[in-house]
């Protein structure tokens, strides 16, 4: 199958992001859904693949800094994967950061090992490493409260998951951006 490499347009946001949870299901990203696709501000540019009736097959998302670019986004949907569409995704990316003149292209990443195995394979290799430390009530109910409880050195919370009281509504909606009512359906079955 052909694929075309192209700039993103905005009408691609849907394929985007199905292409984008869909790549990353089978890999340390399952969670990292989202539900609109960033800007990558000039002189960053967002590549992607294209199949029939324009459907986003791969995409690859790069931010500019000075003197680096970093892969922010770069994904293969499940269906299409394994046939070199990365690679021709990072080799067009590859061109256009050497023509803006920006010496280093990375990208970070989790311990997925075919991951870790593209990457290498690429010519990236590993410079840099920290965690990501998830503390999550399903794997062992006491990881929050460890993890909440107080400041920790070394560990800089990026997200929580939280359940509070209806009670605290309008609190924590005057405090947090995102609060959902979390709310229970029951049907009698006898």
């Amino acid at each position: 199958m052909n694929h075309v490499i192209r700039e993103y347009r905005p009408a691609d946001e849907v394929s985007w992001l199905r292409c984008r949870v869909l790549s990353f299901l089978d890999t340390p990203y399952f969670d990292d859904v989202l539900t609109a696709k960033p800007e990558t501000p000039t002189p960053g540019f967002a590549l992607v693949a294209t199949a029939e009736q324009e459907t986003v097959t791969g995409i690859i998302d790069v931010s500019v800094d000075d003197e680096l670019a970093t892969i922010d986004t770069v994904a293969v949907h499940p269906d299409y994967q394994r046939h070199g569409l990365g690679r021709t995704l990072l080799t067009e990316a590859r061109a256009r950061v050497s023509a803006l003149g920006v010496p280093t292209l990375d990208a970070w990443t989790r311990d997925d090992p075919a991951t870790l195995r593209w990457y290498r394979a690429m010519g990236f290799t590993e410079s840099q490493h920290y965690l990501h430390v998830y503390a999550s009530y399903y794997a062992d109910p006491s990881e929050p409260d460890r993890a909440t409880s107080e400041r920790r050195p070394g560990l800089r919370p990026m997200a929580s998951f939280l359940h509070a009281s209806l009670e605290n509504e309008q609190l924590m909606r005057e405090q947090f951006a995102r609060v959902h009512v979390c709310r229970r359906f029951a049907m009698g079955v006898l």
